[in-house]
């Protein structure tokens, strides 16, 4: 049975009025307490309407006229009163405890509920100046609001106190989880939306307190706001019973507590009396933890607060319900320049917060009301778990070239190209062990980056059972972030890098898919941080991209995708970079380097399998330096211009480019071939485009003026003439690689039903250069016939050729 709104119970509601209704009760507010933080809070909507609809006359010292009005409302009213609620009863948590906190915000455009108590605890101003604590920073406030020139409608970088944005939903409070690692004197706590926890990803990161160590990270307390609606839809957990969200939540391994309700003082009382236990529970949780030394996974708590949606706000425009509806997502009223009822409704609302009582005559804060607020850092605008550059601190690397294979003659020694990079980061690990960390979805070992583990073990702290000891890589003191959960890896590490850590994420190339928006997400982040002077820089999110679509004959056409460089590419050039290490060597050199960038995302594209190894340290220094590269050893060009330019990105198509170059030498010895790689994938792109770029004229000495180029690449060919279109030799550019054509192959014939085989190269060759076109028939009428016989072996036999697998470079 329901209950009716006037009389529900905590037990049997999903109503969101009436008196507070919440598992912990009292009342621990004096009456003191209680005027100052409901004028707080007060104020904070008051700014929060404001923002939305006003442009000038900020303290409404005279009557609200049309033309005071913004000719676009934008922004979101729901979620706000909610979002200041909570952040204004945090405030008091901070100094009764001296407390360490960090507030994420999750639900989208709910801005305006952490601006206006950042603006009136003075963190605003301190970054914005001309945002001053009187009329006329109010007015520059409200209006720079969702208006040209200013900030936008979420907790965008802008944001003071901020770490993420909620433009997109679901990442809160993997967020919140990753700013937590490692951080033992913080909590931080997670506001997830009801709109929000209907996302994949936010259905999963519920997990990460399976992955909090009580002894040396701090917590995370999340509180799950229900106000019952989405856009225009209701929300799937506001109409499930009190009985099933606490069995649901429970089941996730947390205590729940609810609060619910809309009378103001009553709920006041409810959540500080709750968020006072919630409080005192974690650092019993944490003490024990630490006196004892024995670290077992505890049973967290989290808030369920269920208030109205767009609480204190209009209760009707226009006879139909908004108070409490999905009508108060956005903005409560429009039209507002040629309706005069709207207006006085606006005004009547806006007065409704009592302003007079809330600023003095120059529209500062009373003293009074502010000085619930902390001071300096401690303030929720100001902390510098939101701003972590000021924290980080450069990694202590070891030095990668102890790492190198040795190689006496390019293209003769095989090695697994990943794994010295494992030996590499688990020193990174031993010398950072409180402040670096390694993410990946169960794929490290897959990956061969296991010798992580000899310095820390995979986190657990979960159930062990006996067999568990045979892998030996469990531990609750480990360092290695393994879930199964691309979406929560990626939000616990961008949580880490943004408190001011450093990581390195692993994943397997299809799969990178997963978190493409995520992505998009922290690449926008960075960009307008880059604009931002008091942002500080953060470590780079360093991407490692393995388990690639050559070497994925054996997994099939699902594991077949190579176009998570096409999304990187869409982004701004100021912040993301591409590199694709044909070896060993390379991939070290590469790795050091991005693990000392800041602000940039770095995609690292190589494969775990055995490779040939091409460039001793030095030279594999220089490479990676210069970006783009001739290969002279592989060139018979000498100091002439050559026929043919050979040209690669990727492990798999150089070795086929150079297979290539091998039988175009024993069947035209006096061809003049040119062989270029490419470690840089944005060398490509004009210098007018990318800051990696090359000039044209750099780019015309490489690839010629009017030569053809056969370009072998590791993803989908049209990638490479998006780079290349403006080039003067663009039209003599064919590029090879992957065509959506395959499955269960061997690597070879998968190389040659997408066309980047070493016969498919030869042939192209012969094809472009006009005195080869009939001369060179037989010869490539020899190479369709080995095409053929390598298919049939591989058909046959399940296996490519013995000379296929055994090739080495000859010269």
């Amino acid at each position: 049975m329901v209950a009716t709104p006037d009389k529900p119970t905590l037990e049997t509601s999903i109503s969101t009025y009436g008196q507070a209704r919440s598992t912990v009760t009292g009342s621990p507010l004096s009456a003191d307490e209680l005027y100052k933080l409901h004028a707080f809070w007060r104020a904070s909507n008051y700014l929060a309407a404001g923002m939305i609809y006003l442009r000038s006359n900020p303290l409404l010292k005279e009557p609200i006229k049309p033309e005071q009005i913004k000719q676009r409302l934008l922004g979101h009213w729901g979620s706000s009163p909610g979002i200041s609620f909570l952040y204004t009863h945090l405030n008091r948590i901070i100094n009764k405890f001296n407390q360490d906190l960090l507030y994420v915000v999750g639900p989208g455009h709910g801005a305006p509920g952490f601006l206006g108590p950042c603006y009136l605890e003075g963190s605003y101003s301190h970054y914005f100046p001309e945002c001053s604590e009187d009329e006329a920073g109010m007015q520059k406030f409200f209006k720079q609001f969702s208006f040209p020139g200013g900030i936008g409608s979420h907790c965008t970088p802008e944001t003071p106190g901020s770490i993420h944005e909620g433009g997109e939903l679901g990442y809160a409070l993997s967020h919140a989880f990753g700013a937590a690692f490692d951080n033992p004197n913080l909590i931080v706590v997670a506001l997830a939306g009801d709109g929000e926890a209907e996302t994949g990803p936010l259905a999963t990161s519920w997990h990460s307190n399976k992955f909090i160590n009580p002894i040396r990270d701090g917590a995370v307390l999340p509180v799950l706001h229900l106000n019952g609606y989405k856009i225009n839809n209701p929300t799937i957990l506001s109409r499930v019973s009190h009985r099933e969200l606490k069995a649901l939540f429970e089941g996730y391994g947390y205590t729940p507590y609810f609060v619910e309700g809309s009378d103001p003082e009553s709920m006041h009382q409810a959540l500080a009396a709750t968020l006072d236990h919630c409080v005192s529970e974690i650092h019993n949780i944490q003490q024990e933890a630490r006196s004892s030394g024995n670290a077992t996974r505890p049973i967290w708590p989290m808030i369920v607060l269920r208030t109205p949606k767009g609480w204190t706000g209009p209760a009707e425009v226009d006879g139909h319900k908004v108070e409490g509806f999905w009508r108060a997502h956005q903005v409560p009223m429009g039209g507002m320049h040629n309706n005069p009822e709207h207006v006085a409704q606006l005004e009547a609302w806006m007065r409704s917060y009592k302003p007079e009582e809330l600023f003095d005559e120059n529209g500062t804060l009373r003293p009074e009301i502010k000085s619930i607020a902390p001071k300096g850092e401690k303030r929720l605008g100001s902390t510098p778990y939101a701003n972590g550059g000021l924290l980080r601190r450069d990694l202590r690397l070891p030095d990668f070239r102890r790492y190198g294979v040795e190689v006496v003659k390019p293209g003769t020694t095989e090695v697994e190209n990943t794994k010295p990079l494992g030996m590499f980061l688990r020193d990174v690990m031993k010398e950072n062990m409180t402040d670096f960390r390694v993410f990946g979805p169960d794929e490290n070992t897959s990956n061969k980056l296991n010798s992580i583990y000899e310095v820390s073990k995979k986190f657990w702290i979960a159930d062990y059972l006996p067999e568990d000891a045979d892998g030996g890589e469990l531990s609750p003191d480990g360092r290695v972030m393994e879930m199964l959960s691309e979406h929560t890896l990626e939000g616990w590490l961008e949580g880490y890098l943004l408190t001011g850590r450093h990581g390195f994420f692993s994943t397997y190339e299809s799969f990178a898919h997963v978190i493409d928006s995520m992505f998009n997400q922290h690449a926008k982040w960075l960009q307008i941080c880059n604009h931002i002077q008091w942002r500080a820089g953060i470590s780079s999110l360093n991407l490692l991209i393995t388990s690639t679509v050559w070497r994925q004959d054996h997994n099939g056409f699902t594991h077949q995708d190579p176009g998570f460089l096409d999304v990187v590419l869409n982004k701004s050039p100021d912040v993301v970079r591409i590199y694709l290490p044909p070896d060993v060597n390379t991939l070290l050199s590469v790795a050091d380097h991005c693990l000392r960038s800041k602000n940039y995302i770095n995609v690292i594209v190589s494969d775990k399998q055995l490779h040939l190894q091409y460039h001793d340290m030095d030279t594999a220094i220089k490479n990676c330096t210069k970006g783009i590269d001739i290969w002279d050893w592989a060139c018979t060009d000498g100091n002439e211009e050559p026929d043919v330019v050979l040209a690669t990105a990727g492990d798999i198509p150089t070795q086929e480019s150079l297979a290539a170059s091998c039988i175009l030498r024993e069947n035209f010895p006096d061809l003049k071939i040119r062989f270029i790689n490419v470690i840089d994938l944005f060398k490509l792109q004009p210098d007018t485009e990318h800051p990696h770029g090359l000039s044209d004229r750099d780019f015309d000495s490489l690839f010629t003026l009017d030569k053809p180029i056969i370009f072998n690449f590791h993803g989908y060919p049209w990638l490479i003439h998006r780079l290349t279109y403006r080039r003067t030799n663009h039209k003599n550019m064919h590029v090879r690689g992957y065509k959506e054509k395959g499955n269960i192959n061997t690597p070879l014939d998968l190389a040659i039903q997408n066309q980047i085989d070493r016969f498919s190269i030869a042939i192209d060759v012969i094809d472009r250069i006009p005195r080869l076109k009939v001369a060179g028939a037989r010869v490539k009428e020899h190479l369709k016939d080995e095409q053929i016989s390598c298919t049939n072996y591989a058909y046959e036999h399940g296996i490519d050729r013995p000379d296929i697998v055994a090739w080495k470079w000859p010269y």
